[in-house]
């Protein structure tokens, strides 16, 4: 359904540190760095067929998070959700919401986390828990 998602930072670098360390936990590698035709600086990462990219606003105003915004990333475990969780927060990321955990929901059961990233973006780690039969 999605070609990209692109979120703004304004600290390109600093963004490069956290989605290395963060992604890397999902088997993401280095991020292609592209600088448009007006000087913005722009990361894209991709992985599976999946492309996220990290730029710096293209207006050259003050990138803002989006309210009621998240992205969700699929893990393949449990462990790989705390993995991103405790990655996320040791490069300045921050823990939300509910601990990290496994939830029950209307999909089923899940292992969750919610974290924001550097400039207020909301993430979330997900493992949906196979049903059993």
């Amino acid at each position: 359904m999605f070609n990209h998602i692109m979120l703004g930072t304004n600290d390109i670098a600093r963004s490069k540190r956290f989605y290395n360390a963060v992604l890397g936990t999902l088997g993401a590698g280095e991020p292609i760095l592209n600088t448009n035709n007006t000087g913005q600086a722009r990361l894209f990462y991709r992985h599976e067929g999946n492309s996220l990219g990290i730029s710096e606003p293209i207006n050259g105003e003050v990138a803002t998070a989006g309210n009621g915004s998240t992205i969700g990333f699929k893990c393949t475990s449990a462990e790989q959700v705390i993995a991103f969780h405790d990655t996320a927060v040791a490069h300045g990321g921050v823990s939300i919401e509910e601990p990290p955990g496994l939830r029950d929901s209307a999909m089923g059961a899940l292992h969750l986390a919610y974290v924001r990233d550097p400039d207020g973006n909301k993430l979330c780690a997900l493992f949906r828990v196979p049903k059993a039969g």
